[in-house]
């Protein structure tokens, strides 16, 4: 019996410093989640095996999934703002869950309750940032918007301070280093999950071509991975998560590729897609209506000599966008999983199976998105790097709210520059 829990210990990457951090919690660890699956499916799936039921489990479930993420799509962008909160509260409660099953077997005070307020300080903080910068000309409108936006980091720094404060007063004697701990748990989730939800709202506001084309490459990708190794695995990728295999994930790679450069293609064609999301002042509403950029206007390509043999043409048509989403659909299939293996990571750090059981077949939201988060934080690093320019009806916006002699000022100063590059004097003369 030792031997065979000694090789438990190794199969699941534990050593001794794991042994002693969980004598620090008292001896407890996070029970594993239970399957969940409806009824009725178990009752339809009976005669399979267990392998052939959870394809088919995961396979319903994940068109379902589909399902729903086309309808909220066709709902607009404020229904999408409004789940990616939801999922956020979601995937911050499951993680801060798993912590407070062994923080709360010390009946110490507060830990719950300061989790969640420290996760309102920090929405309050980025979403009040995410307003000032794209609904500026409603927030000058309306008295107190402009109060809130011009005091909003100091009454975010208020905010936290005091939740600090309040941590420091919840310490108790002997217990110092597990409440130390799960303070830097909640920290560490808090970056994890809301920075990260935060960025993909950003990317929704530069087109939802942003936001659907990484989250589709993520699901295609994930899917497909799971189908080529279900079909063709036979060689192991990774110890943190056994079932993966390399068939699965070079197979994943290619479909996803694929895949990418044909969504991109359809949706770059609709201005809905590929218009940014912006805020109508005179009807109070969010507007995907503008002037195709570049970037979603057919260019002709000469194709490399090498291959035009092989394909048989020595030009095609395409949008530009399409190769930006080989990059795209590259990181979702190469460096995406990771976000995967680090949860898997995480959880046979606790032994447990899934983050929750919400989804059957899948576990929780978290288990769904842990590699959408990595995606969001590429996605949003890659506009800011290739896209993204200055904005010039936001600086045109932020010059209209200056007192008269710092607009003449700055008028002044453009002038002179102009007058120097020769700019402004072409003009006049045209």
């Amino acid at each position: 019996h030792l031997q065979e829990s000694e090789s438990e210990n190794k199969l699941d990457g534990e050593t001794a410093s794991d042994s002693e951090s969980k004598s620090d919690f008292g001896g407890s660890s996070p029970v594993a989640t239970s399957d969940d699956t409806p009824e009725v499916l178990n009752r339809a799936l009976s005669n399979l095996s267990s392998r052939w039921k959870n394809w088919w489990v995961r396979g319903i479930l994940t068109l379902a999934m589909i399902t729903f993420f086309f309808i909220i799509i066709y709902l607009g962008p404020m229904v999408l703002m409004t789940i990616v909160m939801c999922v956020q509260i979601k995937c911050f409660h499951e993680i801060i869950t798993i912590g407070y099953n062994v923080y709360h077997s010390y009946d110490l005070p507060w830990f719950r309750t300061l989790s969640w307020y420290f996760l309102l300080c920090v929405n309050y903080f980025f979403y009040g940032e995410t307003v000032t910068d794209y609904f500026f000309t409603l927030v000058q409108r309306e008295e107190p918007l402009r109060i809130l936006s011009k005091y909003h980091r100091f009454i975010s720094f208020a905010l936290y301070l005091t939740g600090f404060c309040m941590f420091v007063l919840s310490l108790v004697k002997k217990h110092y280093r597990l409440q130390f701990y799960m303070f830097g748990w909640t920290h560490v989730t808090l970056l994890i999950v809301v920075t990260q939800s935060h960025l993909i709202i950003h990317n929704l506001f530069e087109g939802m071509i942003w936001f659907i084309v990484p989250i589709s490459c993520v699901i295609c990708n994930d899917i497909m991975a799971y189908m080529f190794g279900f079909f063709f695995g036979r060689t192991p990728l990774i110890k943190l998560s056994p079932k993966k295999t390399w068939e699965g994930f070079i197979g994943g790679f290619f479909s996803t590729v694929l895949f990418g450069l044909l969504l991109s293609y359809v949706m770059s064609g609709y201005r809905c897609f590929t218009c940014p999301v912006e805020f109508n002042n005179d009807t109070n509403s969010f507007t995907v209506d503008c002037e195709p950029s570049e970037l979603f206007q057919l260019q002709e390509y000469n194709i490399p000599v090498v291959l035009q043999s092989v394909v048989g043409w020595k030009t095609v048509r395409m949008y530009p966008f399409q190769i930006h989403s080989i990059a795209l659909s590259t990181f979702a299939s190469l460096i995406g999983p990771f976000g995967g293996f680090f949860a898997s990571g995480f959880k046979r750090a606790f032994k447990i199976k899934d983050f929750a059981n919400t989804i059957p077949g899948h576990g929780g939201i978290m288990d769904r998105f842990d590699c959408q988060y990595l995606m969001a934080t590429f996605v949003n690093v890659y506009i800011a790097s290739f896209i993204r320019g200055p904005n010039p009806s936001k600086l045109i916006q932020q010059f209209l709210t200056l007192r008269p002699d710092q607009q003449l000022h700055i008028f002044n100063t453009l002038k002179a520059h102009l007058v120097d590059r020769g700019i402004l004097g072409s003009l006049e003369d045209a």
